[in-house]
């Protein structure tokens, strides 16, 4: 039997069919770019003090000078977690005395925030900090908060994958896009964190599961150029627009529980897109369901107003019919030399760029000014990343590409302690700079590992690398928290695994220029370590597999 792709040459590369289910799938994933960085104004902690009830026997003068003032990286501001107090302060008024006049205020004794906390609404209405008190002694679970979406977003990426390969790509989308949405929506009448964290775990859940079943879907049905506009400009750049849609609707919607009905709204608008989108005939062959697999072609052949050969998937003459694969786990891809060199160098890779990206994108606190405008700055600069990242799947060898960008981050990140503390503009230069390679890297890789994978294990392997990429972000959240022990502790430490990353990668076989594989025996034909001369590359770039109906990346 011949090729998929050389089967399906007849559907040419951007017909009805394939433009249909390209915007489609890219669409299907801007709610994910909100809801991975939500936490960032859902979480947010505002200037906070402790509470003062009203008491007509405390002085104007008590009342402002009843909370302590504490000197923080060598600035004077108020007090967090403590007040003087109230019982003596009230005394010290009646009897009409004077702070800091009369009475010397490090003499008076304090006491912890009793009454509650009063937060500042400069900026938000509410959030979950001020709404279940996560600050001073449960300050712990701001963090927690984010690493317990990872978290779920680690269990979505393990099982997703395996449920994908097992009941197909289209029922795991849509069925983990209802999780997201609906949990989302229930998360609203959240009535403790505890609550809110459980919902969150599995609003990551879906959220990941969903995103890995729609990038898989959309590389199996497009091919050549337009699989790869797919998988960087496609996708990465459908999830920055709904990343940089959060800031713009956290602007506008300051309170915690409305900015949450709002981004679940958006689900309900993707229910039509199950007439829409196909399953994936690649799946659908590699279970030996032929039959239907012709059908949806004939379908996209109908569509696309070309004509369908009688019979697409031809047989050999001796040749038996498509059997369906057995079904693979994890232990799969650490089952033979090849293939587990392959596993653990992808693990290293997607681990080191999952902490780096989500630990500056949660970082924006460190951007002087505006949050909103903070938060749209870090979206927007993955825009160009991904314009760049689409032109080095277009025209160059994977294991250069994703080695160089990677390089990028990693010396813009060890940089930033070479930077005086007079020009802090430039550490956050620095600093964005660094996250810009990461997101090349990261567009990157997500092709790079569905190139390498055959059909039978593709998505488990997307799922198992997107699930060792999430224990990555689960500890982003407290990778800047080292800068406690010193300062440029955490960009030294991420510098250093982007570094080590970039010098892995060249071991692994390139995947440039050659067919997707559909088994594990054409998996192990791959070349390794030898990268494409120059003449070979403009000899690709040359030859028809770079035209419409090139059935190769």
């Amino acid at each position: 039997m011949r090729g998929y792709e050389d089967n399906t040459a007849f559907l040419g590369e951007w017909g009805s069919f394939q433009q249909t289910v390209f915007f489609l799938l890219c669409a299907s994933t801007i709610p994910n770019g909100f809801s991975a960085f939500s936490v960032i104004f859902l979480g947010d902690s505002p200037p906070h003090h402790c509470f003062v009830p009203d008491s007509g026997n405390l002085s104007e003068a008590w009342r402002k000078a009843i909370i302590p003032i504490e000197v923080v990286n060598g600035q004077e501001e108020e007090s967090k977690c403590s007040r003087y107090r109230l019982d003596v302060v009230r005394n010290l008024s009646a009897l009409g005395y004077i702070p800091g006049l009369d009475v010397n205020l490090t003499g008076v004794e304090q006491e912890c925030c009793v009454d509650g906390w009063s937060y500042s609404k400069d900026i938000y209405q509410s959030t979950i900090v001020t709404e279940f008190a996560l600050v001073c002694n449960d300050k712990w679970k701001q963090p927690f908060t984010s690493s317990v979406y990872f978290l779920g977003m680690l269990c979505g990426s393990f099982f997703s994958g395996q449920l994908s390969d097992r009941f197909g790509r289209k029922p795991v989308l849509f069925v983990t896009m209802a999780v997201q949405t609906l949990f989302t929506f229930v998360q609203v009448f959240s009535q403790s964190w505890e609550m809110f964290s459980v919902l969150f775990f599995i609003v990551g859940l879906g959220q990941i599961s969903n995103y890995v079943a729609a990038f898989v879907l959309g590389t199996e049905i497009l091919t050549a150029t337009v699989r790869v506009l797919y998988v960087t400009l496609g996708v990465c750049l459908f999830f920055a627009f709904g990343y940089m849609m959060l800031p713009l609707l956290a602007f506008f919607i300051r309170d915690w529980r409305s900015l949450l009905l709002v981004m679940s709204v958006p689900g309900l608008v993707y229910i039509p897109l199950w007439w829409f989108i196909p399953e994936s005939p690649r799946w659908l062959l590699s279970q030996g369901r032929v039959e239907e697999a012709e059908a949806i072609l004939r379908d996209a052949a109908r569509r696309n107003r070309v004509t369908a050969p009688e019979v697409i998937f031809e047989e050999s003459e001796g040749e038996e019919k498509p059997k369906p694969e057995k079904h693979h786990s994890p232990l799969d891809l650490l089952k033979t030399s090849n293939i587990r060199k392959i596993t653990l160098i992808l693990a290293l890779v997607w681990f080191t760029l999952s902490m780096g990206y989500f630990a500056i994108s949660l970082n924006t606190s460190r951007l002087h000014g505006d949050p909103y405008v903070n938060c749209f700055i870090s979206a927007a600069i993955e825009v160009p990343a991904y314009v760049i990242s689409w032109l080095f799947l277009r025209y160059l060898p994977r294991r250069i590409s994703a080695s160089a960008s990677m390089l990028l981050g990693g010396g813009a990140l060890y940089f930033i302690q070479l930077v005086p503390p007079s020009l802090p503009s430039l550490s956050i230069a620095l600093e964005m700079l660094g996250k810009f390679g990461m997101a090349i890297g990261t567009a990157l890789m997500y092709a790079y590992t569905g190139e390498l994978y055959p059909t039978v294990i593709r998505n488990t392997a997307l799922g198992s690398c997107a699930m060792i990429s999430r224990v990555g972000s689960i500890i982003a959240p407290y990778i800047m928290t080292l800068s406690t022990y010193y300062k440029y502790l955490p960009y030294i430490l991420l510098g250093s695994l982007l570094v080590l990353s970039a010098m892995a990668i060249p071991l692994l076989p390139e995947s440039f220029g050659h067919p997707l594989p559909e088994t594990i025996k054409q998996m192990h034909k791959r070349k390794w370590l030898k990268c494409p001369s120059l003449k070979r590359m403009r000899d690709h770039l040359n030859s028809p597999m770079m035209k419409p109906n090139d059935t190769r990346l």
